[in-house]
């Protein structure tokens, strides 16, 4: 063949003793093909040079292979882990990632989604952010499946993956209820997010059923520095809390450095910490962090297996999923 030539999935079909349509299932994206026949395509491939055509099979398909990823920060440890997993696993799918980045400013995360339905994704997945019902809407009319992760809403129409925040809570709490603490105390997230509320409110009615009430409360907003800040107002006097149950680990770590080096305070002896998310550092020996797993793998598989259902599926129903995670026992807490 001439190196003029062009390429086509006929010369590749040709090559691998396959048909045209074979060909175009192997390098189509939820297509079905068996590994025998996607091993002599591959390969045919391969030998020939050829490179499929997105642009023209979006055109025929009305299909992209693209999905839109919305993250709001990388700062939090459980998030480059969690989402180089749904990167990689998308890819695996034969799905293209475009990786937007937004705040949690008002208006910001619905901008960011705009400008990628522009892309004409076949889906998108929200990392831990919120959308407006008038997006969430503009999704639905444009045919754009959208799973969120890690965050939850009320809104039926959309379908969300997260832990069981409000069971982990209650196990924050009956640790610390059970190992004897009194004056127990919370040092909230992002006062807007469901995985916030809904960890204090598993954690608080745990509290309640014992007739005990929350010592102390501060407001972190999921950022260490103002975690720090909210760890010395409440820790400062003599008559400080003798556990902390704090909305995240990235704050967690910061609160331990806080109470060790500048309030010099002893953790567990004189302060239990305990986190959420169990991100890697909460296993090392400077921290050893007791926290609630966040079971990122099962999250992960679930958001692309309801995502991509409803890629193929437009009339596939919301769902909204919620897994357990377990308590990870280490030595931050008594």
């Amino acid at each position: 063949m001439a190196l003029k030539d062009r390429v086509t999935s006929n010369d590749v079909a040709q090559r691998a003793g396959v048909s045209q349509s074979a060909v175009s299932r192997v390098f189509t994206p939820g297509a079905s093909a068996s590994s025998q026949t996607a091993d002599k395509v591959r390969k045919a491939a391969a030998e020939l040079g050829y490179r499929p055509n997105s642009l023209a099979r979006a055109m025929v398909s009305g299909k992209t292979g693209i999905i839109g990823l919305v993250v709001a920060y990388f700062s939090n440890q459980f998030y480059p882990e969690a989402l180089e997993k749904l990167s990689s696993k998308l890819q695996s799918q034969g799905y293209h990632v475009l990786v937007f980045m937004a705040s949690q400013a008002e208006g910001d995360i619905d901008n960011v989604v705009e400008e990628i339905l522009d892309y004409q994704v076949d889906g998108i997945i929200t990392a831990s952010v919120s959308l407006s019902s008038e997006l969430s809407q503009q999704c639905r009319i444009k045919g754009v499946p959208l799973v969120m992760f890690n965050r939850s809403q009320d809104d039926p129409s959309l379908s969300a993956v997260t832990s069981n925040n409000y069971e982990g809570g209650r196990k924050v709490a009956d640790l610390l209820i059970k190992s004897g603490h009194q004056k127990i105390a919370y040092i909230a997230g992002w006062e807007s997010a469901s995985t916030q509320r809904d960890r204090e409110a598993g954690f608080v009615a745990r509290l309640k059923e014992d007739g005990m009430k929350l010592y102390a409360r501060g407001v972190g907003d999921f950022d260490p520095h103002i975690a720090r800040q909210a760890t010395l107002d409440m820790c400062s006097g003599a008559d400080h809390p003798d556990a902390i149950f704090v909305a995240n680990d990235h704050m967690a770590l910061t609160v331990m450095d806080t109470l060790r080096h500048e309030l010099g305070l002893k953790i567990p002896e004189d302060i239990s910490i305990v986190g959420y998310d169990d991100v890697p550092a909460a296993a090392w020996p400077s921290y050893q962090l007791t926290t609630v797993h966040q079971p990122a793998d099962e999250m992960v598989d679930r958001s692309i297996e309801i995502l991509l259902s409803q890629i193929n599926d437009n009339a596939q129903t919301p769902e909204k999923i919620v897994i357990n995670g377990p308590l990870i026992l280490r030595g931050s807490a008594k």
